[in-house]
């Protein structure tokens, strides 16, 4: 007998031998039993789960002439000729090459003929996403109600592709990722039948590396028995026939991350290329690795080893290594490394994104976030510029068509502005200034930027630093420059000097009267300056002298 590969040999003929699906196992054998079967199903999730498995055992059952508790008996002719694929009671159907409207009006033709052998006939459509949304309306009535006879069975790895209307015809099973544990001891079981030994490391390590698919697990299995036919299956065994590296390797590239040695990082690359392993699975890997540091980190359990999936050794060495660095560093390596993950398979040259990437992970000014309050702040003041601008054109359309447009000297344009420009006061002036102030109007200059901050506008916030807070004539109020015109705009309709003065007023404990204007508005002001400058350079002063007097 020809050579047959291990997920073929030891496909299960049972609903006993089938792993991981209990739930959906439980159900149809109980079906089955009390006689309730459905005329529809949609068995649905990731691949190599036993979705096509658990059909085939359930039209055998359901066919059986002698079922015990739910299962086919295998023994009866019907089940041996289902077994065979000799019975035309059941028939599996490829959707990925008979997905059109005429395939499925073929299939409404063959509904209405009864089964020769058999109770029911039971039809699989395999990869059920793959057929036409045209193609499943020509068979939406058939489903529906379909002759007493006939089950139909879907399965599918995208459930989301089927329509609703269908999906809303049929019973739905989804089919669970296989545990670890379950595939591991399946695989042993494997092992044993097959006479050949392996390290359970080894073994776990497949499972692992089969993602919660049994089909795929066998596979490798496979792959590393032919790799190393003779002997134990040792664990460097499978990490050389997988393609992949031990967890101390990736330990190493994360101490170098760490001390941001980017040559080391760099070499951790070389040698993976020279070795020949895939970048996209050790990147993948890597990931893992920083989440189960992350999970090391945040966890106050001692038994973690269910959780993170490691030896008993390496969670050791793991939790040693999660000391060195915090919570928000790991977040932020894991969030650049899953990035990678998810366009490194786009990319052309992989090696030059792989090294990119752990630069940045070793320099993380790199990718610096910016406030977000300031990048609102600046989108006010660009909107409010726009705003201005779109004013001033406007303005400058209007002029062109009455011809008022008057073309001056940009030499004397540029002199007079030169001149009409108020001078700033000294230093002197503005310590004289502020000995006069009164204690009110001070204490208002000293809360200003806490009364900013209170305020908590992003616009306000951004352009605190364009204001000149100045006293008015009478030394009755405090008048404010705003250094730019479109901000003084907003200002001006927006109500936003009210808001300043009333928070202003409320932490100073009385009334303080603020005026705002712009640099248009300087007339009969002879010079500018910023009061805050001496007011908090005084606090400071007297601040340093309490802590040197208690010294």
């Amino acid at each position: 007998m020809a050579y047959q590969a291990l997920y073929r040999k030891f496909r299960p003929d049972n609903f006993e031998d089938v792993k991981g699906q209990e739930h959906i196992v439980t159900a149809l054998k109980n079906q089955i039993s009390m006689d309730r079967v459905g005329h529809a199903y949609i068995f649905s999730g990731t691949r190599g789960t036993g979705k096509t498995t658990v059909a085939k055992i359930f039209a055998r059952a359901v066919n059986c002439e002698n079922p015990q508790d739910g299962n086919p008996c295998g023994q009866c002719p019907t089940c041996k000729s289902i077994a065979s694929g000799a019975a035309f009671c059941v028939s599996e159907i490829d959707a990925a090459s008979n997905n059109g409207v005429d395939s499925m009006r073929d299939l409404k033709d063959d509904v209405m003929y009864p089964p020769t052998v058999g109770r029911y006939k039971v039809y699989i459509i395999d990869e059920a996403h793959m057929v036409t949304t045209q193609a499943f309306n020509a068979m939406l009535k058939t489903i529906e109600e379909p002759p007493e006879y006939v089950i139909f069975i879907m399965a599918t790895t995208e459930l989301n592709k089927i329509p609703q209307t269908i999906r809303s015809r049929c019973q739905q099973y989804e089919f669970h990722r296989i545990t670890i544990d379950t595939i591991t001891d399946r695989l042993k079981e494997l092992m044993q039948i097959e006479g050949n030994e392996a390290e359970d490391k080894a073994l776990r390590y497949v499972a692992k590396a089969g993602d919660g698919s049994m089909r795929d697990s066998l596979s490798l299995l496979e792959q590393c028995l032919a790799f190393h036919p003779h002997g134990c299956l040792t664990y460097d065994n499978v990490l050389d026939t997988i393609g992949t590296i031990d967890a101390d390797r990736y330990k190493e590239l994360l101490d170098a991350v760490l001390a941001r040695n980017v040559a080391a990082c760099l070499k951790f690359v070389e040698n993976v290329i020279m070795q020949g392993l895939d970048l996209t699975t050790v990147v993948s890997d890597f990931v893992w690795y920083l989440r189960n540091a992350l999970v090391v980190k945040s966890s106050q359990d001692e038994d973690i080893e269910d959780i993170i999936d490691m030896s008993t050794e390496s969670i050791a060495a793991l939790k040693e290594q999660a000391q060195a660095v915090d919570i928000d560093t790991l977040m932020r390596l894991i969030r650049v490394s899953s990035e990678l993950v998810n366009t490194i398979k786009f990319e052309a040259n992989k090696r030059i994104k792989v090294e990119t990437s752990l630069i940045k992970m070793c320099r993380p000014s790199m990718e610096r976030d910016t406030d977000v309050d300031e990048l609102k702040g600046r989108l006010a003041s660009m909107e409010a510029m726009y705003d201005s601008l779109k004013l001033s054109l406007a303005d400058a359309m209007d002029q062109l068509k009455s011809g008022r447009v008057l073309i001056a000297d940009s030499s004397k344009q540029a002199s007079s502005t030169e001149e009409e420009t108020p001078s700033t006061m000294s230093r002197e002036e503005l310590e004289s200034l502020s000995q006069a102030m009164p204690d009110d109007l001070k204490r208002a200059v000293e809360l200003w930027n806490q009364a900013i901050a209170n305020i908590n506008e992003p616009l306000i916030g951004a352009t605190n630093n364009k204001f000149s807070v100045m006293l008015d004539e009478g030394n009755r109020g405090l008048k404010v420059l705003v250094g730019s015109e479109s901000v003084y705009g907003l200002f001006k309709n927006e109500g936003m000097g009210k808001k300043i003065e009333d928070e202003l007023s409320s932490l100073v404990g009385a009334k303080v009267d603020i005026k705002f204007f712009s640099h248009a508005d300087m007339s009969g002001h002879s010079k500018t300056y910023d009061i805050r400058e001496v007011i908090n350079m005084d606090i400071e002063t007297e601040d340093s002298e309490g802590i040197d007097a208690n010294i």
